[in-house]
C-alpha cells in the first residue's frame, strides 16, 4: 500500500486500483495522476530517467551524459524524482563520500514509456524543428503560408 495514495503498489511500482474506487481520470483537474504527468512530462526528468535506465550513475556522469543541463537543474530534477519515489540516492561511506543515483522499482516502470518518448524525439526532432523554424520565419508580403 502506498502511504501517499492509500493504493496498492505492485512490485513493478505500478498502482493497482482498489475495488470500489472511482477510476482515475487524467483529464480531471483533481486527479492525482496529474502530478505524475507533470513530473514525467518535464524534459529533464525524461532525460535523467532515460540516463539512469541502464544503471546507477554519479551526479557528474549524469551531467556529462545529459548535454545542456546545468548543475543546479540536475540537482533540482534529481531531488524531485527522489521525492516522488522514482529515483534513489545512495551514499557510500567512503572518503570522499560517493553518491550514486538509480531508478527505484517505480522509476524502472517508466523505462518503456521513457524510451518510447526518446525514440520518437530522435525520429521526429528534425521535422519538428523544421516546422517550428518555418512558422517563426516572417512570410513575404502577399504570400500565403
Amino acid at each position: 500500500m502506498s502511504p501517499e495514495s492509500g493504493r496498492s503498489v505492485t512490485s513493478e511500482g505500478s498502482s493497482a486500483q482498489e475495488p470500489g474506487e472511482p477510476p482515475l481520470d487524467v483529464f480531471s483537474a483533481c486527479c492525482p495522476s496529474r502530478a505524475a504527468l507533470d513530473l514525467i512530462a518535464h524534459k529533464w526528468a525524461v532525460l535523467v530517467a532515460s540516463s539512469l535506465a541502464d544503471g546507477p550513475k554519479r551526479h557528474s556522469k549524469l551531467r556529462e551524459h545529459i548535454g545542456g543541463i546545468s548543475q543546479k537543474m540536475l540537482t533540482h530534477t534529481l531531488r524531485e524524482l527522489e521525492r516522488s519515489g522514482l529515483v534513489e540516492r545512495r551514499i557510500y561511506p567512503e572518503v570522499p563520500p560517493r553518491v550514486e543515483y538509480s531508478l527505484t522499482p517505480l522509476g524502472r516502470s517508466l523505462r518503456e514509456p521513457v524510451m518510447a518518448l526518446t525514440e520518437w524525439a530522435k525520429a521526429n526532432g528534425g521535422t519538428v524543428a523544421a516546422r517550428r523554424s518555418r512558422s517563426e520565419s516572417p512570410s513575404p508580403v502577399g504570400s500565403k503560408a
